[in-house]
């Protein structure tokens, strides 16, 4: 009689990589040429790339057979630190599950007293230092995996900051730990600002997907101009591809979300037909701000929710709000996000009831 205790591999695997685990490479075609990447497998149908060269971001992103992160026309391209002026940050903007914006703005182009800044900052163009990779050995009870790197946003005169990332998880779980930590390695006080891009698209992104997030919200640019953020409208549900979109058309919404009990926001996607939700959940004193990007356009298929220090509103604004993070000479500060993706009916009806959604 087989004992219900031990797990099916036990006994029959060789290697841990049977299982799941963590594989580098270097690409070696096209703009990402020579980027170094890892490749992560969960063992829970959870596979993701991790893009070394670029902030330790994470570009395509799959559960089984469904994607669920936006690619961008061009994909992975290797770093281009000098773009750092203007909207000089579309240029590399891959999209994928997650690309980093800040360390020190979060926002449009802007110059003033303080110096001038490009579109949502430096650290996704900075490549890192690996400190470690730990692979999992389910034979010897150790079921978690996790890769840290550095990357040092220092230029001369500073500011000079540095983030240490930790990416991690368990074999079985079908999750991805995402653990920062960003210190002022420098030798005066240095702005902060940092937001997490996560980038959701089809077949995850389809007519009817759900967005879910609670809080109190109002659209970015409250002009009078808002097509989909406005009351009365259905913005929580993805719409067709829409012609108003082409080119430059998109919404954005910014939201100040609720937290638990434990302190903790929570955001996703819920797509009823494929029966798959993806959650994010983050200390919402860590991050008290979350952007809901909504960009439509026929072959640019898009949404983005968008945990942050602040809103996207830069540097000065947040300068002028009393709202921007001045961390002084050897200070930290750490940020926890947690994506995963559920598929058992139980946890997305409590998701949803979470969320208030029907």
């Amino acid at each position: 009689m087989p004992d219900s205790k031990r797990p099916a591999w036990a006994g029959k695997i060789s290697n841990p990589a049977q299982i799941g685990g963590i594989e580098t490479s270097v690409l070696d075609n096209g703009g990402g040429r020579g980027t170094r990447i890892a490749w992560v497998n969960t063992g829970a149908g959870l596979r993701y790339k991790i893009i070394i060269d670029r902030g330790m971001d994470i570009s395509d992103a799959f559960y089984n057979q469904y994607g669920l992160a936006w690619l961008n026309h061009a994909g992975i391209t290797a770093p281009q630190p000098l773009s750092h002026r203007g909207t000089d940050w579309l240029r590399t903007f891959g999209g994928g599950l997650l690309t980093t914006c800040g360390l020190s703005h979060v926002g449009g182009p802007e110059k003033d007293s303080h110096g001038e800044r490009g579109l949502h900052g430096d650290v996704s163009n900075i490549a890192a230092e690996i400190e470690s990779i730990i692979q999992p050995d389910p034979v010897r009870g150790k079921m978690d995996m996790s890769i840290t790197g550095v990357m040092k946003q220092t230029p001369i005169f500073g500011p000079s900051l540095e983030l240490r990332r930790t990416l991690s998880g368990t074999i079985g779980r079908s999750s991805i730990r995402i653990h920062d930590e960003v210190t002022n390695r420098g030798n005066s006080p240095a702005p902060h600002m940092i937001l997490y891009h996560c980038n959701f698209g089809w077949p995850l992104v389809d007519e009817g997907s759900e967005l879910c997030w609670k809080g109190h919200w109002k659209p970015r640019y409250a002009d009078g101009t808002e097509k989909i953020f406005r009351e009365g409208h259905p913005f929580r549900k993805a719409p067709a591809p829409l012609e108003a979109h082409a080119g430059t058309g998109e919404e954005a919404a910014v939201i100040d979300t609720f937290a638990d009990s434990f302190g903790h926001s929570s955001c996703g996607i819920w797509n009823e037909a494929i029966g798959l939700a993806v959650v994010l959940r983050y200390p919402k004193k860590q991050l008290p701000w979350l952007t809901n990007w909504q960009h439509w356009g026929r072959n640019e298929y898009v949404t983005g929710l968008e945990p942050g220090t602040n809103a996207p509103i830069g540097q000065a604004k947040a300068r002028e709000l009393k709202e921007l993070i001045l961390l002084e000479p050897g200070e930290s500060r750490t940020y926890d996000l947690e994506i995963e993706v559920l598929t058992a009916p139980a946890e997305i009806a409590a998701f949803k009831k979470l969320m208030n959604t029907n």
